[in-house]
């Protein structure tokens, strides 16, 4: 039987690498799924709550890493898909890691793996490609055993991609350079000060607690030197700048970083109110700094040249720590959701937008960005970075500056609440929440879409109306803002999609997803695999499209001013129009329910656990009141299915009418253009020649009669006319002159020039033709000297002529003093005595 290439879901089916590990076999598989019996209280050490973050897949070009309790597990899906090989996996011989592994991330480079578990890190070497046996090496990084891991990732600008940020929930952030020293991290970040011993603050724990951090982006401004973070509680902070102690940074980076500065320093130098003095304090600062990373340009990278990664280190011009900013404020205040009691804070993304039709308009859309947090029960609050953090520095000035802000856009709620709430009347299935944690994940192929992996399935935030109505909003030169105000206020929410549903109604328990890939090689078919707790995998294609859909074309399209469109389309002529079309005028829209070309299913994908238990299947109340819900969606969505069919069929039919009454049209108009080229043309062109010979006629009778009416209303000249006649008789007397004969006249001037030119260009002719014979007989003469010896032989005949005249003054002195007479110097005497 053959398996189609591109169907993952029958290539990964049933894949060895998947299996359960032998220490979930032998009892069940319930220990691997969230329910009210196996969850327990939050482990915690020193007051900190250990991180639920779970990330157990990953991908290298087209290899596929899996961690599986302590093990890592390693397969190539390109072997996979072509069947070259059985379905096998390799494991990675690491013995150092004696840990539950909770995060495995793959450098930039695919070479390396960074490791983490509960409190410790670990990063191993990957195998070359085309690996054969169990080959690896192991290198560890030092990790504290006191305080959890919150989070790690690869920093995109380490050189070699060696660059592994640790964050702790305590709020260290430690970088580590795998090819310096795998001990000691190279720089720590605290984002919380000290607690004093002999000191009491009554705060929120959570408070102190970091969740998740992540880099900010952008390409002319601070956004990729900043780093920011959310705690438990909610609260976001971000600390710029910051980069690798080893950095790699692209040079048309640091070049459009320091035309930033600049700006920003002339336009405050327009103004010159006294508030402006911290602000050229703070300019001064930053542009030190840009001028650090500028002096560290190789000599080829001068702005335009072709962008190119650069080795960089952190400027020490500037002795003062990067200034922690924050906690930010959220404006408006977000929603809670219905029913929650307010959940903790679990990710932050940072998402950019940049499209290819920004290349002349970087300046706006670039700065656009939006940052997304998640919480426990189930809520994402999507902020827009309407003011970017911008590089600050610690000083006594900086401690009454106004907190920084997020603009809430919408808080979107993914149903976990209401979900829940339908499956159980019991207030206890409410608990399932705290062991919940949202993870939010970028597609690599669209980066307008967000991955939201949590305990209960995964769903997908689609932010492609928003971004594009927000962009096309900034390119316009609206100085007040009230186009901006009106694109927001037309935006449509965030399109929010369940792809795949991991509880269980009637067991009131649910498998988490431990990881999710989205594959971003050439070979690989565009998709994305989700595997959860209990080892399963899900597989689901995706379809790539392109930066506009045709409606939006449309929609572009009509929005076009109406002047712009009339010169290039002919204005009809006035009166009832000579055709009228079947259609309307605006294009057909597809409806919504057949609209989704994003390949994501309708209904999420159901991925339970089956009971390993041999009871029978219970039908409960709540069983019935799911399986009713799930009918009801399939029935509504299948009428819609049909009423969107039946629309499509008859706008097809409409087409088709409206078709062939276009072609009936167009054979009519065909048939009037050949009567036009036939005799009806020949009778047309006579009768042109005939209007022509008429207009002529016309034409000289209106002569004769305009003649005859100036003749008769005045006979005689007047004064400026005679004085105008004599004025051209004058200058014909000049030009022509009195006779035939004169010759001051500018006619015979200018024939004796004529004259003279033509008996003084035969000379000079002549003299040409001898000046090339000349030089091409010194030429050939001189042939076998060269310029550079000319050169010096010529300077030398100047110093002993010199010298000859020198000794002719000297001689001729002698003379004189002796009463000798003496012939005359040899410079003085002629060619032809030179001669003799």
């Amino acid at each position: 039987m053959s398996v189609n290439q591109d169907d993952w879901a029958a290539l990964l089916d049933n894949h060895p690498i998947f299996d359960v590990p032998k220490a979930y076999q032998d009892n069940s598989e319930e220990a691997l799924e969230l329910s009210t019996k196996s969850l327990k209280a939050s482990a915690r050490n020193d007051g900190y709550a250990l991180s639920r973050r779970r990330q157990a897949m990953a991908l290298k070009d087209a290899d596929l890493i899996v961690a599986v309790h302590k093990e890592l597990r390693m397969t190539s899906l390109g072997d996979t898909k072509l069947g070259k090989s059985a379905r096998s996996y390799k494991i990675l011989h690491t013995p150092n890691i004696e840990f539950e592994i909770h995060q495995i991330v793959a450098n930039p480079s695919g070479k390396l793996l960074a490791v983490a578990g509960a409190y410790q890190v670990a990063v191993v070497v990957l195998p070359r490609p085309g690996y054969s046996k169990l080959v690896s090496s192991t290198i560890e990084c030092k990790y504290a055993r006191s305080v959890p891991v919150a989070k790690i990732e690869w920093h995109p600008w380490g050189e070699a991609g060696s660059i592994l940020m640790v964050m702790t929930v305590d709020g260290k952030l430690r970088e580590y350079d795998i090819s310096v020293d795998t001990e000691e991290p190279q720089q720590v970040l605290s984002f919380f000060p000290e607690r004093k011993t002999k000191s009491f603050i009554a705060e929120d724990p959570a408070e102190r607690e970091i969740a998740s951090f992540t880099l900010g982006r952008g390409k002319a401004d601070w956004g990729p030197l900043t780093i920011y973070t959310v705690t438990r509680s909610g609260d976001v902070y971000a600390i710029c700048p910051y980069m690798p102690k080893n950095a790699s940074i692209p040079s048309s980076y640091v070049h459009a970083l320091e035309c930033f500065i600049a700006a920003k320093q002339e336009f405050l130098l327009q103004g010159t109110s006294m508030s402006t003095s911290p602000l050229s304090t703070l300019y001064d600062y930053q542009r030190k700094y840009v001028s650090a990373l500028v002096k560290q340009l190789p000599l080829g990278t001068v702005f335009p040249a072709v962008s190119r990664s650069v080795p960089m280190h952190p400027p020490h011009t500037i002795k003062s720590e990067p200034l922690r900013q924050g906690p930010f404020l959220l404006q408006p205040s977000p929603r809670t959701l219905e029913g929650s009691e307010g959940g903790d804070a679990a990710d932050i993304a940072y998402l950019s937008f940049t499209s290819d039709d920004d290349e002349g308009n970087e300046g706006e859309t670039e700065r656009l960005g939006i940052v997304m947090i998640a919480y426990q029960d189930g809520k994402v609050d999507v902020c827009l970075d309407v003011e970017k953090v911008e590089a600050r520095w610690e000083s006594k000035q900086e401690s009454s500056r106004e907190l920084p802000m997020f603009a809430v856009y919408e808080s979107i709620d993914l149903g976990l609440i209401s979900m829940l709430r339908e499956s159980s009347a019991e207030q206890s299935i409410m608990d399932l929440l705290q062991a919940n944690h949202p993870l939010l994940y970028g597609d690599p192929m669209h980066d307008d879409r967000v991955y939201v992996t949590h305990a209960f399935g995964v769903h997908a935030l689609d932010f492609g109306e928003l971004l594009q109505c927000l962009s096309a909003a900034l390119r316009t030169d609206d100085e007040e803002g009230s186009l901006l105000l009106q694109a927001l206020e037309k935006s449509t929410a965030t399109h929010v999609t369940a792809i795949l549903n991991t509880f269980s109604v009637q067991r009131r328990c649910s498998n988490p997803v431990i990881a999710i890939c989205i594959p971003n090689d050439i070979f690989l078919a565009y998709s994305i695999l989700i595997l959860t707790s209990a080892f399963r995998i899900i597989c689901l294609p995706l379809t790539l499209r392109t930066d506009l859909s045709p409606s939006r074309n449309f929609q572009d399209a009509g929005s076009e001013p109406t002047s712009e469109r009339d010169e290039r389309i002919l204005i009809p002529a006035e009166g009832p129009p000579a055709y009228v079309s079947l259609l309307e005028a605006e294009p057909f829209q597809l409806p919504s329910v057949l609209s989704q070309s994003s390949g994501l299913p309708s209904f999420p994908r159901m991925s339970v656990g089956a009971s390993n238990t041999k009871n029978e299947f219970m039908l409960t109340p709540d069983t019935l009141r799911y399986l009713g819900a799930v009918v009801e969606g399939f029935i509504s969505q299948s009428r819609e299915v049909t009423l969107a069919h039946r629309a499509a069929e008859m706008r097809a039919a409409l087409q088709r009418t409206e078709f062939q009454r276009q072609l009936e049209k167009c054979a009519e108009m065909m048939k009037k253009a050949e009567e036009l080229r036939g005799p009806r043309y020949a009778q047309t062109e006579s009768r042109v020649q005939k209007i022509m010979e008429s207009h002529k006629k016309l034409t000289a009778r209106l002569d004769r009669t305009l003649q005859l009416l100036i003749q008769q209303a005045s006979p005689d000249l007047s004064e400026s006319e005679t004085k105008w006649f004599e004025e051209l008789r004058r200058m014909k007397a000049e030009v022509f002159g009195a006779g035939r004969y004169d010759e001051g006249s500018l006619a015979a001037r200018i024939s004796l020039l004529k004259r003279e030119y033509e008996r003084n260009m035969s000379s000079l002719k002549n003299m040409a033709e001898k000046e090339l014979q000349r030089k091409k007989q010194f030429a050939g003469s001189s042939q076998g000297l060269g310029i550079p010896q000319a050169f010096e032989l010529g300077e030398r005949s100047h110093l002993e002529r010199t010298k000859i005249s020198e000794l002719e003054k000297i001689i001729v002195r002698m003379a004189s003093k002796l009463d000798l007479s003496v012939g005359r110097p040899p410079s003085e005497l002629g060619v032809a005595d030179s001669d003799v």
